[in-house]
């Protein structure tokens, strides 16, 4: 089989801050070495891994580094990863938004791609102009484009808009539209970032959908670059995992996922603390009670299946606060979210200095055995989020038999479960 997609040994650096070198000597040395002698940047040469986690030392960061592996025709892979690790840089490079600093990708065929929200529209167009453009764009004839043009906006779902410039969009009409041009547009490569989950639920199931048949029925390959792990299961068969822009892991998408997920475990209490406690300005946390506990992982067996959170800390203002807490299953799939039922002038306020806030939720009647995470919120009545919590508890059930595989939705206990 043919190979459509390749990197050899691809890098891709930037400079934080400052374009310039900072001296005119040396930006001459630069323009004489790359415009005049046709060699690499003197400038990039120096730099360290993308770990944004950390304070680096040096004024250059690899986005990726030493990417190298290939891809076949009419396969289906799934990229994923941390945010930051490189993902969306790697289908920038692939589609030409951007060149790689050193190594070289070939890729065979017409790339069409899904990058952002609105990416390739003009917002003063229409619909229909936008689908013409991007067409144009792709290397495709005005007769070729007419004659999906009907396909293209009744996969849409933008029928009434269509003749309405784009600027009047929702994100979620332009996410419909961009992904309609993009699948239907005939391209060899289909290359999707994560703007998918931009879409409802009916739209994301139509457009996986159409990326099986992309790939399975018309031979085409696929880039799908999601944080869905049941999306990637079913469309994918390999997937690659970035880690600190190199590629971590290459191999059956089940194997990836699985090791994804160990990476993506909880960490310390204090580790959590001190993480939102870099990223808040309103708050800071000192202590995190489950059930009474300071424990990050909960054993919760059967019948049990109540949960408090209590937590503990110090506001630098005062403001009103709330607990709303989201729960997730080990593929990362929103099963509920919890949510205080308070109107505004309702929710306490809390002074500043030391404070304590506390909830109690009760998990879904249908929840079997297994892993679930928990995301915890404190939230503001204009839904300000003043502190995220993701994968602040690790619930393992044991004993429990769930009678339907769907999620609840109903009130109890002073708060409101969705699906």
């Amino acid at each position: 089989m043919a190979t459509a997609i390749e990197f050899d040994h691809v890098g891709k650096q930037y400079r934080l801050g400052l374009v310039s070198t900072k001296t005119l000597s040396h930006d001459l040395h630069r323009w004489w070495q790359m415009s005049v002698l046709g060699k690499e940047d003197p400038y990039l040469k120096i730099g360290e891994t993308n770990d944004r986690t950390k304070v680096g030392n040096s004024e250059y960061v690899w986005a990726l580094r030493d990417i190298d592996f290939k891809i076949e025709q009419g396969d289906v892979v799934g990229i994923i990863g941390k945010n930051g690790a490189g993902k969306s840089t790697l289908l920038k490079l692939l589609s030409k938004v951007t060149g790689p600093t050193v190594g070289s990708i070939r890729a065979r065929g017409r790339i069409g791609a899904l990058l952002e929200v609105g990416t390739g529209f003009h917002p003063e167009m229409t619909g229909r102009e936008n689908i013409y453009m991007n067409g144009a764009i792709m290397g495709m004839s005005k007769q070729e484009i007419s004659r999906k043009l009907d396909e293209i906006i009744d996969f849409s779902g933008c029928e009434r808009y269509i003749d309405t410039p784009v600027k009047r969009y929702s994100s979620g009409m332009t996410v419909r539209l961009g992904f309609a041009v993009a699948a239907h547009l005939d391209p060899e490569i289909l290359v999707v970032d994560e703007v998918l989950a931009v879409g409802d639920a009916e739209f994301q199931k139509k457009a996986i959908g159409k990326m099986q048949d992309v790939s399975r029925g018309e031979g085409r390959t696929v880039l799908f670059v999601s944080h869905n792990m049941a999306s990637l299961k079913a469309l994918c068969r390999r997937g690659i995992l970035l880690k600190n822009g190199s590629v971590d892991f290459d191999g059956l998408i089940t194997d990836a996922i699985d090791l994804y997920l160990k990476g993506n475990d909880i960490r310390e209490e204090k580790d959590i603390i001190a993480r939102v406690q870099l990223e808040s300005n309103e708050i800071k946390l000192n202590k995190i009670l489950v059930n009474g506990k300071p424990n990050s992982t909960v054993a919760l067996p059967f019948p049990n299946r109540s949960l408090s959170i209590e937590i503990e800390g110090e506001l630098l203002n005062d403001i009103p606060m709330a607990i709303e807490a989201r729960l997730y299953d080990r593929e990362n799939y929103l099963l509920a979210k919890y949510a205080p039922i308070l109107m505004k002038r309702d929710v306490p306020r809390f002074k500043h200095g030391q404070f304590c806030i506390a909830e109690t939720i009760n998990l879904p009647e249908n929840m079997s055995n297994g892993e679930y995470y928990l995301q915890i919120e404190l939230t503001h009545p204009n839904v300000q989020y003043l502190a995220v919590i993701p994968n602040a508890v690790k619930l393992i059930l044991s004993g429990f038999i769930s009678p339907t595989g769907n999620p609840l939705m109903y009130k109890q206990n002073g708060l409101l479960l969705l699906q």
